[in-house]
This record gives C-alpha cells, sequence and structure tokens, in this order.
C-alpha cells in the first residue's frame, strides 16, 4: 500500500490548476471547534464538485459529532479525515500549518519498474515524465520533449509510442505543451463542475492554453514532418492527477490506441482555499473530461488494449505497423 509520504506526494504532484483563494475570501475562523469545522464544511459545500449530490445536513453533523470530545482546532485531524471520506472523491486533501498531510484514503497508485524500451526505425518513442519543476525550468521541460521529438523524426516515422506509465501528476500545462506535436492542435480536454459550467484545454503551435488564455509557450517549437501519426498511449495505475490529463488528452484522438492497465482515477483539478490558522485545503472542484465531454474525476482512464508491462511494448509495435 503506499506510504504517507508517498500519499503527500502524490497528492501534491496531482495538482495541474490551483486557484488560490485569500483567507479574505474566508469566514473568519474562531478558535472554538464547532466554528473552526463549520468554516471548512461550508467551504466544501460551496464548492466541492459533488457538492449538489451530499446531503449537507447530515454530513455536517457527522464531522461535528467525530470532534464532539475535542477541545481545540489542533486536534481536528480525525474529523477533517472524515470530512474528506464523505466528498465521495479521492483528490481533495488538506495541509495543516505544522506540516499535516490529511487524505481521505490511502490510494494504491504506486509507480512499477519499467524496462527499457527498444522499438523499430520506424517508430519514435517518448517518455513523459512528470514536471515537478519551478516556473523558471517550464520552458526547458517543453523544449526537452520537443527536441526529444525532433532528434528522432524522419520521413520514415510511422507512429509514435507515448509512454504516460508512472507519470502521478505535476504542471499539466507544460507536460501538454511538450507532447503538443504528437498530441496535435486543438480543443483536447475539458474542466466541467457541478453546474456543467466548461473550461477548455488545447494545444496550438507550441502554447497550451486554457480557454483562450496561454499558459505555457515554447518559441519556435517543433513541427511533425509526418502530421496526425497513429499513436500508442501506454497507461498504469501510477497515472495520476495531471498524469491522468494527458491520458485524457489523447481518447477520441483520430488514430489512437491506449495499452496497459487503468489509470489511478483522480483526475479532478483543486482550488486552495487558506484559512487563518494557516491550513489549506484542496478542494476538488472541477472534473476532467476528454474532447468529447466525457467525464473522469473518481473514473480511471481504461486501456483500449488491457495488457502486461511485459506485452505492452510489442503491442504498441503491432498496432502502428498493422
Amino acid at each position: 500500500m503506499i506510504t504517507m509520504k508517498n500519499l503527500k506526494s502524490l497528492f501534491i504532484l496531482s495538482l495541474f490548476v490551483l486557484i488560490s483563494c485569500d483567507s479574505d475570501d474566508t469566514p473568519p475562523i474562531d478558535t472554538q471547534v464547532p466554528d473552526y469545522l463549520n468554516t471548512v464544511v461550508s467551504i466544501m459545500q460551496a464548492n466541492s464538485i459533488n457538492r449538489n449530490t451530499i446531503d449537507w445536513d447530515d454530513f455536517r453533523n457527522q464531522v461535528l459529532n467525530k470532534a464532539s470530545d475535542v477541545q481545540d482546532i489542533t486536534q481536528t485531524d480525525e474529523a477533517l479525515r472524515l470530512a474528506l471520506q464523505l466528498l465521495g472523491e479521492d483528490s481533495s486533501f488538506i495541509l495543516k500549518s505544522d506540516g499535516t498531510f490529511i487524505a481521505g484514503s490511502s490510494l494504491n497508485c504506486d509507480p512499477t519498474t519499467i524496462a527499457t524500451v527498444t522499438v523499430p526505425d520506424n517508430i519514435g518513442y517518448v517518455l513523459v515524465e512528470p514536471d515537478t519543476g519551478d516556473e523558471t525550468e517550464e520552458i526547458a521541460y517543453v523544449r526537452g520533449i520537443h527536441d526529444n521529438i525532433k532528434n528522432q523524426d524522419n520521413a520514415n516515422i510511422t507512429g509514435w509510442i507515448v509512454d504516460l506509465r508512472n507519470n502521478r501528476g505535476g504542471f499539466m500545462w507544460s507536460m501538454l505543451a511538450g507532447i503538443g506535436p504528437i498530441l496535435g492542435e486543438g480543443t483536447v480536454g475539458y474542466f466541467i463542475d457541478p453546474n456543467n459550467s466548461e473550461r477548455a484545454w488545447s494545444y496550438s503551435n507550441g502554447s497550451s492554453r486554457l480557454d483562450q488564455r496561454t499558459e505555457v509557450s515554447l518559441p519556435n517549437p517543433y513541427t511533425l514532418i509526418n502530421p496526425n501519426p497513429k499513436v500508442a498511449v501506454l497507461l498504469n495505475t501510477a497515472v495520476a492527477g495531471s498524469g491522468e490529463a494527458l491520458a485524457i488528452a489523447f481518447v477520441g484522438r483520430d488514430n489512437t490506441q491506449s495499452f496497459g492497465s487503468a489509470t489511478c482515477g483522480i483526475s479532478a483539478s483543486n482550488t486552495k482555499f487558506s484559512l487563518n490558522d494557516g491550513t489549506e485545503l484542496f478542494i476538488a472542484t472541477t472534473t476532467m473530461a476528454d474532447r468529447n465531454k466525457n467525464k473522469y474525476g473518481t473514473v480511471p482512464v481504461t486501456p483500449d488494449t488491457p495488457t502486461t508491462d511485459e506485452n505492452i511494448i510489442q503491442m504498441a509495435i503491432d498496432y502502428i505497423n498493422n
């Protein structure tokens, strides 16, 4: 099972869109436990992706009852954990000011060992690793993927293998911009909130975009010699968060098949709410959807062809060559 240390890493890496909310935007927090927990529940009620399907009176009562014997807000960890469990999804989490990480469940989305990949000369191979660097490294990350694609590309390339295995998240927009030459131009996915409001994500000429806003843009991006190639996408259970965003981006693309095992199933975007005591709530507020607006969220991306790591490369090669 995943350790608490790794779980913390998983959830932090799974963030791809964070909308900071100052403490000025949240109700004042009293030192009394009921007021504190009521504030937390109210934020969840107003923003959770499941806000329209939860019985909030029962939710609130359960959380308050869990802390009925607690005398100080520093002792509310179990009540906060119960609140996360009652949200009914695994993307939300809480970071307290002392570094305590609280999640609703322990996910078994640990990475596996991936063998060295060898492919025929007519097939390109790109391993997309998480972008976990800071803003100063985003362009270098994107450039690295474009250069990798450029160095392999030639007129004889008939298809590409895009390996997302073990990609547990990072900065979604740089990863999307990086794989863009193979993914192709246009809208590739959506964020959809509980009221069905949509925000589209897309790739265009080296840039990843959220609606019309450019998130990451690479100067002088690479363009494939043979556009719209066949693509084999490799998945496993350690593909999570914004790693799943890339998997979703390929769903519905022409000449594309996915292979491996189902992803982790935490494909939602989180919004950060900061409380006056330093606690930060990372609440899943929108669900990821593919270009055809099929929603995921707690639903993993299931490969078109389930297979083991031992057979996955050969099956991807066979698909491209046939």
